[in-house]
This record gives structure tokens, sequence and C-alpha cells, in this order.
């Protein structure tokens, strides 16, 4: 894990916003940074390919997954995917995104690098 999901267009935001029935799965921070809705930074994961979560077990222990109910719905750049396990996992254009159990507070980016 070595990627903060930088400063996006506020346009995607704003359009998640918009839609119909839609409850964000993130929005971005004051600084740019994408985060989830307790305000903890989101991470993906370099080894993530084809839309599909490598990070399982003990990588999702120390990782944990931004988890999706199982009727979410794929919004613009968001998209639902399925673990292993079979739950599901909102993904940002493609790629899966994760917390960092270490990240304690909003606003701590302790996971980057």
């Amino acid at each position: 894990m070595t990627r903060i999901l930088q400063p996006f267009i506020a346009a995607t935001l704003f359009a998640l916003a918009l839609s119909a029935g839609a409850q964000e799965p993130a929005k971005a921070a004051a600084d740019g940074t994408l985060v989830d809705a307790k305000g903890m930074t989101l991470y993906t994961f370099d080894r993530d390919a084809g839309g599909k979560s490598m990070c399982n077990g003990p990588c999702a222990t120390n990782w944990p997954p931004l988890m999706a109910s199982g009727d979410a719905k794929n919004m613009g750049d968001w998209t639902v995917v399925t673990r292993d396990d079979g739950s599901k996992q909102w993904a940002y254009k493609g790629k899966p995104v994760y917390t960092w159990v270490k990240d304690t507070k909003p606003g701590d980016k302790t996971g980057n690098g």
C-alpha cells in the first residue's frame, strides 16, 4: 500500500451527490485526499488489478477494505467489487480502496509509502 488517493475532480463528487438516492462511498477532504465517512484516509494497493482485491486475510486486517452493502450500485468512478469471501468492497476507478489500521484519527496518513 503506497498510494494515497489525491485530489479529485470536484465535478465527479458533485455528480455523485446529485445522483438520485446515491450515498457517496467517500468524499474529498480539504486537502483533496479521499476519505471515508469517518474522515479516515483511503489508500489503494499496488498489487490489486483488474478490479479485484488481492488484500485478504492478514492483509485485510491491517488494511481494512472500504466495504459496500450487498445492494450497493456502481456510481460514476465508483464501482462495487466482490472480494474472495463474497463480501462487497468499493473501488475508485477500478482500484479497491482501504483504510490503514495505524491511522487512528481523521487526517492521519501513516500508511503512505
